[in-house]
């Protein structure tokens, strides 16, 4: 019997090592890569995906939502193990047109359907607040799981709603989404401030004193230059591409890209077939050109991923769910880029921002108190009143 059993074993032994030389080795180079530093991903739409389901809409416990099948969405466990996703933040979207039956009523229950989502399956996410936490939850082989706000219209003016947020886990806010602000100019909205009205800047500097990531994805290039004219720690771009590559209102213009390095931020490249290409089919080259130009035009330290699987109804050919991340590394290390600097848009440079963003909410918080200004205070009477 033993025998019989060591002999399988050598049998199976050259077998498996063929397989091994028969791997692409750019995709080796991916699974090390991946294996040893947190992919990080900007922006996943699956908490709004589930509210908006159509036969369990919010419920997070229907079977259909069960995330250890194989679900109807881009994301479920099985896929976002395969493509090796070291943390995720989980968008907490929710539309301009909620501000009609109350923001920040939807954006409460936004967050509470991503904090049942991680606390259902605590053996495959964790709640991670900063850069620590994630490097333990990934290295404890979790998905370190944040929030992330998407559009500024869910604090609905007030400063005091922004920390209520931060306090709940939120650990970026999306300045716009599509419409434009009382305070701030939106990619796809009217264009009414010119960029930041003095609030949007204290907005800026209230989320600096307390370390919640600006993310600059849906504003509007003098949106995008105002921010990097306040903030005093790195903004990110969650969800974005390069208007160099595809002349899209959504994509971040070449002259906002040579300023990342002045400010240390990261465009984190996303997946929308309609940001990354021209054409009707998108395709993982595609989304390769883009991230290939944010580096070359601002440079390796400040590129990311940021799919935004789940809030697109299409994908990229070779990019169809959570499952194919290695595919990207691996077209990028055929494309000649090193271990180290896959390492960077894996996770480290995202990490670096986080680091430095609590850094600089360590120091001003000793420098100043919470802000109380409102925006009346600031600029005057809005269209609300």
């Amino acid at each position: 019997m033993r025998r019989s059993i060591l002999l399988q074993l050598l049998f199976l032994v050259p077998a498996t090592g063929a397989l091994s030389c028969a791997q692409d080795p750019h995709t080796d180079v991916a699974m090390r890569v991946l294996s040893s530093t947190p992919l990080i991903d900007g922006h996943n739409d699956l908490p709004w995906a589930i509210r908006g389901s159509e036969i369990a809409p919010h419920d997070v416990e229907a079977d259909v939502h069960d995330l250890r099948q194989r679900t109807s969405f881009h994301t479920d466990i099985e896929r976002l193990r395969s493509g090796m996703v070291g943390a995720q933040f989980w968008s907490v979207y929710i539309p301009f047109e909620a501000t009609e039956e109350g923001a920040a009523k939807v954006q409460l229950e936004q967050i509470d359907i991503a904090h049942q989502i991680i606390n259902k399956y605590p053996d495959v996410f964790e709640l991670a607040l900063d850069a620590s936490d994630i490097q333990r939850v990934f290295g404890n082989q979790k998905i370190a799981s944040m929030l992330g706000i998407e559009g500024g219209h869910a604090i609905e003016n007030s400063l005091g709603a922004l920390r209520a947020f931060h306090r709940m886990g939120v650990r970026y806010m999306t300045l716009t989404h599509n419409g434009t602000l009382d305070w701030a100019d939106a990619a796809n909205g009217e264009q009414r401030h010119g960029g930041l009205t003095y609030f949007g800047q204290e907005v800026v500097r209230e989320m600096n004193r307390m370390g919640m990531l600006v993310d600059l994805s849906h504003t509007s290039p003098s949106t995008m230059n105002d921010a990097l004219d306040v903030a005093e720690a790195p903004v990110i771009w969650s969800h974005a591409s390069a208007n160099g590559i595809r002349e899209h209102p959504r994509n971040v213009p070449d002259q906002v890209l040579r300023r990342l390095p002045d400010n240390g931020g990261v465009v984190m490249v996303t997946f929308v077939p309609s940001f990354v290409s021209e054409n009707d089919e998108a395709t993982l080259s595609d989304v390769a050109d883009h991230i290939d130009h944010v580096t070359a035009t601002a440079g390796i330290d400040h590129v990311g991923v940021g799919s935004d699987f789940d809030g697109i109804d299409s994908t990229p050919i070779g990019l169809e769910d959570v499952s194919t991340y290695p595919s990207l590394f691996a077209e990028l290390s055929r494309r000649g880029w090193t271990e180290q600097d896959l390492r960077k848009l894996a996770g480290e440079n995202l990490l670096r921002v986080m680091r430095e963003a609590e850094a600089v909410a360590r120091r001003l918080q000793r420098d100043r108190p919470p802000s109380t200004a409102t925006i009346e205070q600031l600029d005057g009477p809005t269209s609300n009143n």
